[in-house]
């Protein structure tokens, strides 16, 4: 039996539609794929959970004491904790006025060898604020380590938990 003309047409408009929104989304979405960054805190980094060699963020608190800067260049090396390990960074670039040992990063950059090669690193903006994502990974790591949640990296064991 014949399909009626009517029907037919509706038919090939949502066809038309979904191939369409379909072509649309994929098209999007391979133009996107290289600009998702997705956050990883340093025990996740250090236990080999990220991918390497592609822009990933990670974020957590300066180690006090870690800071290295170098004398020829504008280069420094220091380690960020989630208070379950210690991740290196290096980084060349200059640094933001409110970058301090102590306190909380988000770095975006790239995982060779594991040490966190940031392109970017972004301080938090005043003494109450921690970044969400570096917020919510250290109170993971509290949950995981049995010490209690903590807002900041005020208080947060930054005694030398190496892992790399």
């Amino acid at each position: 039996m014949p399909m009626h003309p009517v029907r037919k047409q509706r038919l090939i408009i949502v066809l038309f539609i979904v191939v369409f929104t379909s072509l649309a989304v994929g098209l999007m979405m391979f133009a996107l794929r290289e600009n998702i960054n997705l956050f990883y805190p340093p025990s996740k980094l250090v236990t080999a959970d990220a991918p390497e060699g592609i822009n990933i963020r990670a974020g957590g608190c300066v180690v006090p004491g870690s800071v290295a800067r170098s004398k020829t260049d504008l280069s420094v090396q220091f380690d960020i904790t989630d208070g379950a390990a210690d991740l290196a960074v290096r980084y060349t670039g200059i640094l933001p006025d409110l970058f301090a040992e102590g306190e909380a990063v988000v770095l975006n950059g790239k995982l060779p060898n594991k040490v966190f090669m940031a392109e970017q690193v972004l301080a938090k903006h005043d003494e109450n604020y921690t970044p969400p994502e570096v917020a919510e990974a250290m109170a993971q790591a509290s949950a995981e380590t049995g010490t209690g949640h903590q807002a900041s990296c005020e208080g947060m064991d930054m005694s030398g938990n190496k892992s790399y």
